[in-house]
């Protein structure tokens, strides 16, 4: 029986990209490259400062919750497998490859995986970060296949991690131990290839819904609007439409949403008190939306999150769950704004901005990356795949530092 680890090994170190295949490389390269640069003064480059390369530009990339995200496997691909690559010297196909990898095995993993509390960007990232770590090292099918399998001890994430330093740690702990174990496996490492197999048992996955069939990377990938959780783009966005025709927040009642349950999985935090848990508050991102309008990054720090006003809004929302969801755009979001007096106005959401069925346009993408990179948007957006990672090198990794250290009762804190 010919093992997952070998199929998909096949597949990547066959791969042909088709010039669709080549531009979401290379808009994949450009979002990665901006959530990162705009996290040069985030607090964890400090903390990360002592990890390698593919970790640190990992963590960095992913601290924001911007990065892009693919849909049927509910995982972040880019952040994972783009500091992979560059690290390992290659380029858009070994991006193409891990991406790949990355989409089949987390859709391999499935819903129930990700609903029983796995960060997949991580447990499918790790062996997709082996991938393209391989074939940027020139690795043949076997040894792509090694590499994967050596993979599977560093694929673990969980989502209590979500609202603290440990979830973005934890996706570049997923980009190094991919990349070890490639260079493990181009060194002569052996590994047995059924541990991916009884790796993927263990955790619940299928190896059936890996189907090696269609583009690159299937489904494409979800290019976020808002700093937060993709789950948040939605409720964001239909809030967003009813505050047309100038809907103050002193003029709403009740805020009511009714979802599927599904939708809402990595939506732990009610009551956030930081900037982080705010990325995953269903409570908070409606009333961010109401407030500020556009919830941008200015949305997203401790202060926002602790406003009196926004203390006083989120007890005016009201969340109906239905039953059922086995991903995150499941369904309808439907909302809807009660004012004081006595009107409504209500929607219906299927599908968010910058959803694979509602891609940005280039205009989007490049007011995206204004408002990540700011002096350095017009120099990010002539990088290419050759020159990324000195790019990275120069102007993320030797910036000035603009945060101390972080202390340890302070790392308590953002902890507890």
């Amino acid at each position: 029986m010919t093992t997952l680890a070998a199929q998909l090994a096949q597949w990547a170190a066959g791969l042909a990209p088709t010039d669709q295949d080549l531009e979401l490389a290379d808009r994949s390269l450009l979002d990665t490259l901006a959530v990162t640069v705009a996290a040069t003064d985030d607090p964890i480059r400090q903390v990360a400062a002592d990890l390698p390369e593919a970790a640190r530009w990992a963590t960095l990339g992913h601290v924001l919750d911007f990065d892009d995200l693919h849909m049927e496997s509910t995982t972040h691909i880019s952040v994972v497998t783009v500091p992979t690559v560059l690290a390992a010297g290659g380029g858009a196909r070994a991006y193409l490859a891990a991406a790949g990898v990355m989409a089949r095995l987390g859709t391999a993993l499935g819903w129930p995986h990700y609903s029983s509390g796995w960060h997949a960007t991580c447990t499918a990232g790790a062996p997709a970060a082996a991938v393209g770590a391989a074939v940027s090292l020139g690795l043949d099918a076997d040894g792509i296949a090694r590499a994967i399998a050596l993979a599977v001890p560093g694929a673990g994430g969980v989502q209590r991690a979500f609202g603290t330093s440990a979830k973005s740690l934890q996706v570049g702990f997923a980009a190094e131990a991919g990349l070890r174990a490639a260079r493990l496996a181009a060194a002569g490492a052996t590994a047995d290839l059924t541990a991916l197999d009884q790796w993927l048992a263990l955790v619940g996955g299928d190896p059936a819904r890996a189907d090696l069939s269609g583009p690159a990377v299937p489904g494409g990938l979800a290019i976020k609007v808002y700093p937060c959780c993709y789950a948040l783009q939605r409720p964001i966005s239909a809030v967003r439409d009813l505050l047309d025709g100038g809907v103050q927040p002193g003029d709403v009642d009740r805020i009511r949403l009714r979802t599927p349950a599904g939708t809402v999985q990595p939506l732990i935090h009610s009551r956030p008190g930081t900037g982080l848990e705010g990325k995953f508050s269903l409570e908070y991102s409606v009333v961010a939306a109401l407030l500020d309008r556009y919830p941008g990054f200015a949305s997203f720090t401790d202060d926002a999150v602790r406003r009196p006003e926004v203390r006083d809004l989120v007890e005016k929302v009201d969340i109906e769950l239905t039953e059922g969801g086995d991903w995150l755009l499941t369904g309808t979001l439907d909302v809807e704004l009660v004012l004081r007096d006595g009107s409504t106005r209500t929607t219906g959401l299927d599908l968010p901005p910058g959803s694979p069925g509602r891609p940005p346009s280039p205009e989007e993408m490049a007011a995206k990356v204004r408002d990540c990179a700011g002096p350095a948007a017009d120099a990010v957006q002539q990088v290419t795949w050759a020159d990324a990672a000195d790019f990275l090198r120069t102007t993320v990794d030797r910036a000035p530092m603009s945060h101390a250290p972080v202390s340890a009762s302070a790392a308590s804190t953002e902890a507890s």
